[in-house]
């Protein structure tokens, strides 16, 4: 059997001779062999930048719901103004991702349109599976916001439903004071008079007229502060349903702004078609009226060679 040579050094020498005669030096040599080791980074386009930019946004608001949830819900720890600042930007926060989100949607439309090829038919697989991974890229992003914003909107019905309980309570409360403060005057009354101790007639007379006044006034004052907490609890529950009507506008916004896409889109197609079945019959009637003529031509050729004849 014949031993194995070993012919690697005589390779590493042929390359190295062969780099030399092409004008290659030694650096630019030891720097094609390093990045045959050391693979560079692939540079990453500008749609992955942005879906990345778009993901450390709605991480960021993640975490500052996160940490702003127990000043948000309980209410001895802040005020209301501060409640309503830290829901403020998280409004701004939910809108920038929104804006953020319709921009690669948009983009990934502009591609699309771009990508495709005459009648509106897509030419090249690879492009076409680069855009649906970008539709997932998308449709990832829209669902963690959604999640976050879900997060928000429960916390904010806990602070809506603890606000109307403690209003609540509050009407029960003023209502036993008020008629606690109606059994007062008629305690003071009965007890002031002695059993023994004869009264005037117009003294009593009198004091029953100040005293259905004063029944008057106090049921008057009643109806009107439960008029007031009612109006009040209302408004709070028209501000929590305004809130999350809103939400919802947001998220329905960007379904109106894809079908609004669509139906352009769609236009588009039916106008390309009109053309092509305009042509089509420009063509068909070119080769009929052809067709007619060549028939005329032969027709009076066949004539004219049986008259020669």
């Amino acid at each position: 059997m014949a031993r194995i040579r070993d012919r690697t050094e005589d390779f590493k020498d042929a390359v190295r001779q062969a780099a030399l005669s092409l004008e290659y030096n030694e650096s630019k040599m030891a720097a094609i062999l390093s990045s045959f080791i050391i693979h560079k980074p692939l540079q990453r386009t500008s749609f992955t930048k942005a879906s990345l930019k778009t993901l450390e946004s709605i991480r960021t608001l993640e975490q500052f719901i996160i940490k702003h949830r127990k000043d948000y819900v309980d209410m001895r720890r802040t005020t209301e103004q501060e409640r309503d600042s830290i829901e403020h930007e998280v409004t701004v926060f939910i809108k920038a991702c929104k804006d953020q989100i319709d921009i690669l949607k948009n983009s990934i439309s502009d591609e699309e349109a771009n990508s495709r090829g005459w009648l509106g038919i897509g030419s090249d697989h690879s492009n076409a599976d680069t855009i649906a991974h970008k539709h997932g890229v998308v449709l990832i992003l829209s669902e963690r916001l959604h999640s976050v914003t879900a997060q928000f909107d429960q916390l904010r019905a806990i602070r809506f439903q603890d606000a109307i309980n403690r209003r609540i309570p509050r009407k029960k409360m003023k209502r036993v004071s008020n008629s606690t403060a109606m059994e007062i005057p008629k305690s003071i009354n009965s007890g002031l008079r002695e059993p023994d101790e004869p009264q005037p007639e117009p003294l009593r007379v009198q004091q029953q007229l100040l005293d259905d006044e004063t029944r008057a006034l106090q049921v008057e004052l009643s109806s009107l502060l439960d008029a007031v907490q009612k109006t009040e609890t209302q408004m709070v529950e028209m501000s929590a349903l305004n809130h999350l009507l809103s939400t919802h506008i947001l998220q329905q916004a960007q379904q109106i702004e894809r079908l609004y896409e669509q139906a352009v889109e769609a236009t588009s197609n039916v106008e390309l078609g009109n053309k092509e079945l305009s042509q089509a019959i420009q063509r068909n009637s070119s080769s009929r009226t052809f067709l007619l003529l060549f028939l005329f031509v032969l027709t009076f050729s066949i004539l004219f060679l049986d008259w020669y004849n």
